[in-house]
């Protein structure tokens, strides 16, 4: 009976190792992709409308960056 309940901790406990090792690599490799590949910004937009032979106002602006969900 005891090396039921042995086997049990010592699998939960490879489970809770395995997570933390998991969550740190994982937001290792997510921070390095946010760094690499910034998410669009207003300057950003506004550099697309000039190309498209428009000047944007700010609440176009504004418009587009509600319309990809950021802030």
């Amino acid at each position: 009976m005891t090396e039921f309940w042995s086997s049990i901790l010592w699998f939960i406990l490879g489970g809770v190792v395995g997570a933390a090792i998991s969550f740190y690599f994982t937001k290792k490799s997510f921070e390095k992709q946010i760094a690499e590949n910034p998410p669009v910004n207003e300057k950003m937009i506004r550099a697309m409308f000039m190309q498209m032979g428009r000047k944007p106002s700010e609440a176009q602006i504004r418009q587009v960056m509600r319309s990809m969900g950021i802030k």
